[in-house]
């Protein structure tokens, strides 16, 4: 069965008067290592980002301005995040499905752990369900 997605908190310092940096203090706080960095950044109002899924890739996503509303969906029902800080991020999991709505000037950074391979990507939402439901048995 795939793993479930979750929230990772980075920590954080700073203060309010002078302003904050997040960090995965060389990356102990992220479940795999990071092979690529990418980001995503001027996503027009209503428009559906991810509607994908990895077969092997992990991610962890971070909104570091705005916000991103990301439905994800592992195979057991869809579960609900909102990112909305630059010290929380979402873990993606390999084989779980993502839909992600930004708000308007979001920019948001993906850390993963494997370099872009397009046969990687899982892009019909039946072929989807399918290798889940394989997976589970």
């Amino acid at each position: 069965m795939p793993a479930p997605p979750y929230l990772l908190h980075f920590d954080q310092i700073g203060e309010q008067d002078f302003g904050f940096i997040a960090s995965t203090q060389q990356a102990s706080n992220l479940p795999f290592a990071v092979k690529r960095v990418f980001w995503t950044y001027a996503t027009p109002a209503g428009v559906i980002r991810g509607n994908h899924a990895n077969k092997t890739t992990q991610e962890v996503l971070i909104a570091i301005t705005g916000s991103i509303t990301v439905t994800a969906d592992s195979g057991q029902g869809s579960i609900e995040f909102v990112l909305d800080s630059p010290s929380v991020g979402l873990y993606i999991p390999a084989l779980c499905w993502t839909n992600l709505h930004f708000s308007e000037g979001t920019v948001a950074v993906c850390l993963a752990s494997t370099d872009f391979e397009e046969s990687d990507y899982i892009r019909d939402y039946q072929d989807f369900r399918s290798i889940v439901a394989k997976a589970s048995v």
